[in-house]
């Protein structure tokens, strides 16, 4: 049976096979993984760790540990975010305030962020979305005024040349889809050699071995590897999401849902040797992507001007200040957008979302926010945004013939020819 190609919605660097070859590296490679990381974008060194996740859990559990912030349980994050923050924060004890985003943007909003800090606040959390950087420096002065530490959400954004930037804290995901995966993992670092230290013997302390889950990881990441290609993508991405689109699951088709029980394990060193040879294409890799950005990106300008404006793309002033694993477009409202992914979302051309909601309008989250906390930007971002991948999969053909429906969208906001868009 042959299969459509199918895009992901995100530009991931494909394994090759010669990455699972046993080399002299695997016996120290999370060290060499590190190392090589750290050198290659200019980091402060680095600690592998299961998951990005565990990453922020480490770094909470480290500062909740320390006697100078004793009575401080509140961690202030954009309202905009992935849901495991939230199941993050709950897992480690604390509060967590939700801050608007600014208008049209995932930075936070700086009236509401006034609102959020205060003297009981442990962490405030900006976050670096979709490849792009937020202004952390924005951040720095409230922070200190008010004795908050600064934890840089930097998951989607390994690679990005300003990072990191005015934070104590920052962790990277090595998550499915992102540039570098291990299948699960996560980076975590910090400014000064102290706080490094200390993020380090709380991983020692609070991560346990667990090798039959390890072993597991393992062969998770092996079949991602064999089928992280664009004509057998449909059997393990495209399917089930077409099948949770039909059905009315959203949630379920981005991959919004996550459990509350947050898996804490040791990252054996083979797994990590299995990104080691991946980890020397990287930059090559994140070059090529951001060159095909450079190429697009006045593509989707010229289709902004053509509509009046309509469109804005999410940091399109700043290509080379980024990574570009996809693009992130905020139509004009929510049925222009609806209207677009009505016919791109169930296609094999890599458009999606990137969250279906604020973090306090999912339902299964709700016992974890406590009081509800109005965000109208943030609420405003999840209804207008879709995003449209940057995998060098993607043809130019295709993407010109989404770039009309996306055009078509924006001029009409015609809902009623819902055809599924397939291209040959």
């Amino acid at each position: 049976m042959a299969f459509a190609i199918e895009v992901p919605p995100t530009a991931g660097l494909p394994a090759r096979f010669g990455d699972f070859l046993p080399h002299s590296g695997f016996g120290k490679a999370k060290q060499h993984l590190t190392d090589r990381l750290a050198a290659q974008f200019g980091l402060p060194p680095l600690q592998l760790e299961c998951s990005g996740t565990a990453c922020l859990i480490i770094a909470l559990k480290t500062l909740q540990a320390m006697p100078e912030n004793a009575g401080r349980d509140e961690v202030v994050v954009p309202a905009y975010n992935c849901p495991l923050i939230v199941l993050a924060v709950a897992h480690c004890g604390l509060k967590l305030r939700l801050c608007d985003t600014m208008p049209g943007g995932f930075d936070f909003d700086q009236a509401s962020l006034q609102n959020c800090v205060h003297a009981g606040t442990l962490a405030i959390m900006p976050t670096h979305l979709g490849g792009q950087t937020a202004n952390s420096a924005l951040v720095k002065p409230l922070a200190r005024k008010n004795g908050a530490w600064i934890i840089e959400d930097a998951a989607q954004s390994l690679g990005a040349p300003q990072l990191p930037g005015s934070g104590d804290i920052i962790f990277f995901s090595l998550a499915v889809g992102k540039g570098l995966t291990l299948y699960e993992g996560g980076l975590l670092t910090a400014k000064t050699a102290k706080m490094r230290a200390a993020l380090q013997a709380t991983s020692r302390t609070l991560i346990p071995s667990r090798p039959f889950f390890e072993l597991r990881r393992l062969g998770q990441f092996c079949l991602y590897a064999c089928f992280y290609r664009p004509g057998l993508l449909p059997l393990v991405y495209g399917r089930p999401r077409r099948r949770a689109l039909a059905k009315g699951r959203l949630e379920e088709a981005v991959g919004d849902v996550f459990s509350p029980d947050i898996p804490l394990h040791k990252v054996s060193n083979l797994r990590a040797g299995f990104g080691l040879a991946a980890a020397l294409r990287l930059p090559d890799f994140l070059q090529a992507t951001r060159a095909q950005a450079r190429r697009r990106l006045p593509v989707l300008q010229k289709l902004a001007e053509k509509t009046g404006g309509k469109l804005q793309i999410l940091g399109a002033d700043k290509v080379d200040k980024a990574v570009w694993p996809f693009f992130m477009l905020l139509m004009p409202d929510k049925a222009g957008r609806d209207a677009a992914l009505a016919k791109l979302w169930p296609s094999v051309d890599g458009v999606s979302r990137l969250f279906i909601h604020a973090l306090g309008d999912y339902a299964y989250l709700q016992p974890f926010l406590g009081a509800r906390q109005a965000a109208p930007n943030a609420r405003n971002l999840a209804e207008r945004m879709l995003t449209v991948s940057n995998s060098l999969w993607l043809a130019n053909g295709r993407f010109e013939k989404l770039c009309h429906i996306i055009e078509h969208a924006l001029l009409t906001g015609d809902k009623k020819d819902k055809d599924i868009y397939l291209p040959q």
